[in-house]
């Protein structure tokens, strides 16, 4: 049963199983120390090559999940498989709703890794009502509550997506996993995104932990340094409680906050949690109270949820125990206090880097003026453009040069005798005249040309010249300092 040797080098996961040339008419010793020669061969590992192997696919697939899968960009604050989804919804946006399970089909054609992962991602955007508008049952933040199926519920982009996070103009294309459509880089968000919506995920050897802001404060905070200030950023949750941000330390690595449930006194053996602390339901809550009180840590009588679109949980004490012990007690041996430490890793340049919350905001707000210079500089080569072609038609019409082609015989001729015709009236364009701009003249219909009004065109040209000088106040003020 002797198998063919393989090099060192082959690119395969099979170990060699032949002995060497001269091992295998060598005699084995066995056991009981009488020798065998009818071993059919000797396992030989070659764990250099397997070494090799394992640390270069490894690398391989650590990088891939860092950069494709677990950590957020941060041009845009998404992660890819949430940048697919925001993309196919805006490809399938009429102003209607769509059902989720067609947004999840649709996304397939750029995430490669399933509906699961696409839906939970969905579900989660939704879930923060910031950039998706959302219609049926998407479950409950507060009590933990799974939205309905996919075919069920429905979705459609907010009002805030729509004019915050998209510009084709502006956005850079690349080729999907199989090359049959195109999906952006990144998306062209004017908005500290990840700091309002935070971001968790957990890449191989290394995870990302961002806690979110009030929107409000973050729009104040760009305006700060827009006005060469430094703003103070902490976390601000949406189940509500109680934090302490002593140790925040600007979200960077070793940073953390404690959160606390807020517990109000109802009566004399009654408290009522009201809101929860950051990244726990009323079922873990409730949850962590009878598991303390079956150690004995604290002592209740029982505990009822009534949670609604508010948070209400009632635990009742036993007759002799004091309610602000029992506080005590519930923040100390329950989930009604936690600690959550803070890590902001984001792909910048292909690589993950470790930010504060204000560099995050910083790239933000440098990123949006990026963003507005490069719409207004489209916005003003679209208009001179167009001022352009307007004066050329104006010459085109006004001065017949269009009669000047009757005589001419080839296409070639009737070019240049546009073009010569044209020449004298250079110095009142802002450009060179260009063969495009040629033709575009003679694809000009004789009704047109026959219906001209010559006053309807001159207040054209000075409305795109009125347009002209506000987009360029605009880019002036753009990098002037806010006072």
């Amino acid at each position: 049963m002797s198998r063919n040797r393989k090099s060192p080098d082959d690119n395969n996961l099979e170990f060699d199983l032949d002995a060497s040339a001269d091992s295998s008419s060598r005699p084995v010793s066995t056991n009981d120390g009488n020798s065998r020669s009818d071993v059919p061969f000797v396992l030989q590992l070659h764990s250099g090559h397997v070494d090799d192997m394992f640390s270069d696919w490894f690398l391989d697939y650590a990088s891939y999940v860092i950069l494709e899968r677990a950590v957020p960009h941060a041009n845009d604050g998404l992660k890819p498989v949430q940048r697919r989804l925001l993309h196919s919804m805006r490809e399938l946006e009429d102003g209607r709703y769509n059902k989720v399970a067609n947004i999840i089909g649709n996304t397939m054609k750029y995430h490669p890794h399933g509906d699961a992962s696409i839906g939970d991602a969905l579900v989660q955007l939704g879930q923060k009502e910031l950039l998706i508008d959302t219609q049926c049952n998407w479950g409950n933040t507060l009590t933990g509550d799974s939205a309905a199926a996919p075919r069920y519920i429905e979705a459609r982009l907010s009002k805030f997506a729509l004019d915050v996070v998209f510009n084709p103009k502006t956005t850079d294309l690349l080729a999907s996993y199989d090359g049959r459509n195109k999906e952006p880089e990144t998306l062209p968000v004017k908005f500290p995104l990840l700091l309002a919506q935070g971001a968790e995920g957990i890449a191989v050897g290394l995870s990302c932990k961002i806690l979110p802001h009030n929107f409000n404060e973050l729009i104040d905070g760009c305006i700060a340094l827009l006005r060469k200030k430094t703003p103070e950023l902490v976390p601000d949750f949406p189940t509500g409680g109680i934090a302490d941000v002593s140790e925040y330390n600007n979200g960077k690595r070793g940073g953390r906050v404690k959160c606390r449930a807020r517990i109000e006194p109802r009566k004399k053996n009654l408290l009522a949690i009201t809101e929860l602390p950051f990244g726990k339901t009323t079922t873990s809550l409730i949850d962590s109270i009878l598991s303390a009180n079956d150690k004995s840590k604290i002592k209740i009588q029982r505990v009822e949820d009534n949670t609604a679109d508010k948070v209400e949980i009632l635990v009742y004490l036993p007759s002799g125990v004091d309610a602000e012990t029992a506080q005590r007690a519930l923040y100390a041996f329950t989930d009604c206090e936690v600690s959550i430490s803070t890590n902001i890793c984001v792909i910048e340049h292909d690589k993950p880097h470790f930010y504060s919350a204000l560099d995050l905001l910083y790239l933000a707000t440098e990123k949006t003026r990026e963003l507005l210079k490069l719409e207004l500089e489209i916005e003003l080569r679209e208009l001179e453009e167009k001022w352009h072609f307007s004066s050329l038609e104006k010459i085109f019409i006004e001065e017949r040069i269009y009669r000047r082609i009757e005589d001419e015989e080839t296409w070639e001729a009737v070019i240049k005798t546009v073009a010569v015709g044209l020449e004298p009236f250079k110095e009142q364009l802002n450009r060179e005249v260009t063969r495009d701009d040629i033709l575009r003249l003679l694809e000009i219909k004789i009704k047109r040309i026959s219906k001209y009004d010559t006053k309807r065109a001159d207040e054209l040209i000075k409305d795109i010249e009125a347009a002209i000088e506000k987009t360029n106040k605009k880019l002036l003020f753009l990098f002037m300092t806010i006072k």
